[in-house]
């Protein structure tokens, strides 16, 4: 008998077959407590990467970032902005994503051409610096940021680490970018998986001690044995291929039932993602008023006018600078 207090259970239905591109899709595998999300981009990135005409090592970090920065952001329950940004001394010296909730995503990257020719011979995309999780919603008192120090690895690495150190939450993160060859052409697809552990019991959550880099010699920190339910799980995301993330014949929908289906996987409502850059005409101008009159003049090229070109978009603007006379 069902208990009229109680709301029913969804009832369940046939996994879908239908590939959502720009959409995040947040699932639940309760059997071995278990909360994640698959993101798959395709359009989006796609935009984002040629308006930039990166070379292909930098396009699929930047696309990377961008898979990880949606799994990320995708969780904020109000309007925000999520920001991914590296720093370092590698070829890629400066990587910005912007994820401005519900939907909006942005992304650029600097690099060294000299340097990537030297990646490309063993040398380090990313080298040494760090990376920084922000979250900003709208108020100094809001606003977090964890940080996670680069020493070559990459995303995946970083993104395990901060969990680790930041959230400690037992979180396993898998990233793919790729160029999809169809009779159309050639564009860039970019996906990502994140699971999480998340028992009622923070006993069940406990991870190995991290060395604070001041401990007595000799000190033993204590390793807590690894859930089971956590075990099971990391081993099946392990069994993911880059393909599968990037395929565009394969379902978020059907990749989870084929990770999951022995203990059972639930799907909530997806969430779409555009590429979308907040620059604008009268943003740029306030930023302008903000210069000096002699610092205006110096930005003033020969045809007379301040032109503008938006890192994230790429967008060129003109303005005159009679427009920014008291």
């Amino acid at each position: 008998m069902t208990n009229p207090a109680q709301p029913a259970a969804p009832a369940s239905r046939l996994v879908s077959d239908q590939g959502l591109d720009d959409a995040v899709l947040p699932f639940a595998v309760e059997p071995l407590d278990l909360r994640g999300r698959v993101v798959r981009l395709g359009a989006s990135v796609d935009h984002i990467l040629v308006q930039h005409n990166y070379p292909p090592p930098v396009a699929r970090l930047v696309g990377e970032a961008m898979a990880l920065t949606v799994l990320l952001g995708s969780s904020l329950k109000i309007e925000g902005r999520f920001q991914l940004q590296t720093r370092s001394d590698g070829a890629i010296d400066m990587l910005v994503v912007d994820f401005d909730a519900p939907d909006r995503l942005r992304a650029f990257a600097r690099y060294d051409a000299e340097k990537l020719a030297d990646a490309a011979r063993g040398g380090e995309l990313l080298g040494k610096g760090h990376l920084a999780f922000t979250i900003d919603q709208g108020t100094d008192a809001s606003r977090y940021q964890g940080i996670v120090a680069l020493q070559g690895q990459g995303l995946e690495e970083a993104a395990h680490q901060y969990f680790r150190q930041s959230e400690q939450i037992p979180t396993k993160v898998r990233l793919a970018v790729a160029q999809s060859v169809t009779g159309a052409g050639a564009s860039w697809r970019a996906g990502g998986l994140m699971v999480q552990f998340l028992p009622s019991s923070q006993e069940r959550r406990r991870q190995a001690d991290l060395d604070p880099g001041d401990a007595p010699a000799g000190l033993v920190y204590e390793t807590p044995d690894e859930d089971d339910a956590w075990t099971e799980a990391k081993a099946l995301a392990a069994t993911i291929e880059d393909h599968e993330l990037v395929d565009p014949t394969l379902s978020s929908e059907r990749l989870l039932y084929r990770l999951f289906h022995e203990p059972g996987v639930k799907v909530f409502e997806p969430r779409m993602v555009r590429d979308s850059c907040r620059c604008s005409q009268d943003r740029i101008k306030a930023m302008l008023r903000r210069f000096t009159p002699a610092e205006r003049t110096d930005m003033i090229g020969d045809n007379g006018k301040i032109g503008v070109t938006c890192e994230f978009c790429s967008t060129y603007r003109e303005f005159d600078p009679k427009d920014f006379d008291e």
